[in-house]
């Protein structure tokens, strides 16, 4: 099948873009209101962008509390979302109110950072401080759409549980990171689908 992407007329019961730009990485970012509260939500459009300095990225769609957050303090943390966290991950999505902390709702533990005043998540094995660098807003659909935009970071420091460190690598196995798939799915990376596969010289 080929359909226009912009006019969205595929035919199918749902959108599959999500689907088919897939698995992609959670982005659990903590942010601190302006008032002192806790912010924490889990962002599928989120990627590391650079590396030496190393620079990440989340895309937020409407008024979301991280996007503001984190550009009127300029920091933010971004923490690994893992299997055994996934349920608390997802209860991190609700809408809450402003004076509300999803670390609570959630029933997580804040860990202090080192740079940045933004808490990391306690029970997750790695966690990137960042500070804020840019937003970069993409154009509207229309004259009623949501704006959409990219927040960039400096990742300023990282927290690695010595747990999942094994003779100097951080084992991917010991962490069982998720990712979004499509839809309501997600996927967890496990030995049993990992593989390796050296560059070319």
């Amino acid at each position: 099948m080929f359909y226009d992407a912009l006019e969205n007329r595929h035919g199918l019961r749902h959108d599959p873009f999500k689907a088919l730009v897939s698995p992609r990485p959670i982005g659990w970012v903590s942010t601190l209101a302006r008032n002192g509260v806790a912010n924490l939500a889990p962002y599928s459009f989120f990627a590391a962008v650079a590396e030496k300095p190393a620079y990440v990225m989340f895309a937020a769609s409407g008024t979301k509390d991280s996007r503001r957050n984190a550009e009127e303090t300029g920091e933010f943390v971004c923490s690994v979302a893992t299997y055994d966290l996934r349920d608390k991950m997802n209860l991190t999505a609700a809408r809450l109110a402003p004076d509300q902390s999803e670390f609570d709702h959630a029933g997580l533990m804040r860990a202090p950072s080192h740079f940045v005043a933004p808490p990391r998540v306690a029970e997750s094995p790695a966690s990137l401080e960042c500070r804020y660098w840019k937003t970069i807003e993409f154009p509207p659909s229309g004259p009623d759409s949501k704006p959409h935009a990219a927040i960039f970071g400096l990742v300023v420091g990282i927290h690695i549980d010595d747990s999942v460190i094994r003779d100097g690598l951080v084992i991917t196995d010991l962490m069982r990171p998720i990712a979004r798939l499509g839809y309501r799915e997600y996927a967890v990376v496990s030995a049993a689908n990992m593989f390796s596969m050296a560059s070319p010289a």
